[in-house]
């Protein structure tokens, strides 16, 4: 498939972060679907089946860098020119199990020094920086950052603060203890400093935050949900919550109240829907949006009164959390446990606006495929359940002939919206098993490819 231009007209929803990690992107006004006129696929290498973990994408100007896993299970950088650019190959010395969580993140900033840091599940910092402009050869093994608050690290995300800061942000601790952390680069001296001197949410030790954001919205604020969970076990997940600030520093609830950081269980005024312990709610399974009027709206799952798991939507409007119940289904995904969920009976991506007054969610169940959520924008109540039918059916289909193996895909974190070209990383991998080894016959290594996606007028 190399190089090989295949005429494709697909929609492609620039806004589906829920798919990546890395650089927070300023959402557009409304996230629109955008017709894509081709797809060309270029050859980077061969990357492990035996299990999931997210790699990381990021073109900028020229040049175009991805961090991934190798064969051999190291984390590896690649570069290449743009358009038409062999890509060259740097392996650095971090070598990763069999963990999901240790997924990857690529930040180069202004003066082109290339950040990396990944392959993190509650041990001291990984952190790779170059010494030299834009050269993968120079990385070096730094491991640090400020010096405190690195030794149970997971989660690394760059992204871009209300002044146009890098900042990086982790979690310090485990399931059930842990607290969210934020360091600011000095560019010019390429130093790093405490960008919060609290922690942002914190669970006091007793609980911990698991967070999907923080991302700027339409209206300029940075918004963000969360799930509490009280240990490692997944069922114990609880208690969905929203907040938004202006500054990263000074948060407020939807209606405009105020609280100092850190924020905590204790203030009540985040709650969006209180779903006990064993409630249904699963950390990865709500996707925030904002309707036509810029107005938050959370699509999620979990358990209805009778205990089967259901599909809703929530939106902040009149001064409250207004939810829906959009689904009646007779099916019960029961989730516990540790480590990284093997299999899923539900998924869900974020909701974008639809035509004439409606709102689409995107969601997949074990017994519907891929689905679109057809909801009524003034109601939220639901019109009707369609199967999803579009031409990024081509790159999502599975190719391997191996049993069980599925499509990931990376967009590139640093795209810029109205962008002509748009990237992505394709590549299949069986998935996740509780971050342990698999035994028996397993799928050889699979093609990790670069897509370039042209926007059709």
């Amino acid at each position: 498939m190399k190089n090989k231009v295949l005429t494709l007209l697909c929609v492609f929803f620039v806004f589906s972060s829920a798919l990546c990690f890395g650089v927070e992107k300023t959402a557009p006004k409304q996230p629109k679907s955008t017709k894509i006129q081709a797809v060309k696929a270029v050859d980077i290498a061969y990357v492990p089946t035996l299990f999931r973990v997210d790699f990381a994408l990021f073109t900028k100007g020229n040049e175009q860098y991805v961090a991934f896993y190798d064969t051999a299970h190291y984390m590896t950088l690649a570069k290449r020119i743009l358009p038409n650019g062999a890509w060259d190959f740097q392996r650095l010395n971090s070598k990763i199990k069999y963990d999901s969580h240790n997924f990857i993140a690529l930040y180069v900033d202004s003066l082109n020094y290339i950040h990396v840091s990944g392959n993190m599940h509650v041990v001291n910092l990984v952190y790779f920086k170059s010494s030299k402009p834009g050269d993968i050869h120079s990385m070096q093994p730094l491991h640090r950052m400020v010096g405190n608050l690195e030794n149970r690290v997971t989660y690394p995300h760059f992204i871009i603060g209300p002044t146009g800061q890098v900042l990086y942000h982790y979690r310090l601790g485990s399931s059930g203890d842990g607290f969210e952390v934020y360091n600011v680069l000095n560019q010019k001296t390429q130093t790093w400093t405490r960008f919060l001197d609290k922690p942002l949410i914190d669970g006091g030790g007793q609980t911990n935050a698991y967070m999907n954001g923080p991302d700027r919205g339409p209206d300029g604020f940075y918004h963000m949900i969360w799930v509490w969970r009280e240990t490692p076990d997944c069922s114990t997940n609880h208690t969905l919550s929203y907040a938004k600030s202006r500054d990263l520093k000074t948060w407020e609830s939807a209606d405009g109240q105020k609280v100092s950081i850190p924020i905590t269980m204790k203030d009540s005024m985040f709650i969006v829907d209180p779903a006990p312990v064993k409630g249904g709610l699963l950390n990865g399974g709500s996707r925030l949006s904002f309707d036509s009027q810029h107005r938050p709206m959370i699509g999620y799952y979990k358990y209805d009164k009778k205990g089967n798991t259901q599909l809703y939507m929530t939106r902040f409007e009149g001064g409250r959390w207004h939810c829906e119940q959009l689904t009646n289904w007779n099916f019960r995904w029961d989730f516990k446990g540790g480590g990284s969920l093997g299999s899923s009976e539900v998924s869900v991506e974020r909701p974008v606006m639809g035509e004439k007054g409606t709102i689409v969610f995107p969601y997949w169940q074990k017994d519907e495929d891929r689905m679109n959520m057809i909801i009524d924008e003034k109601t939220l109540k639901p019109i009707r359940a369609e199967k999803r039918h579009d031409d990024m059916d081509p790159i999502l289909k599975v190719t391997s002939k191996f049993p069980g193996m599925r499509t990931r895909v990376i967009y590139d974190s640093n795209s810029k919206a109205g962008a002509k070209t748009l990237y992505m990383l394709r590549w299949e991998t069986l998935p996740a098993n509780r971050d342990t080894m698999r035994t028996g016959v397993n799928p050889p290594p699979f093609k990790l490819q670069l897509l370039e996606l042209k926007k059709s007028k």
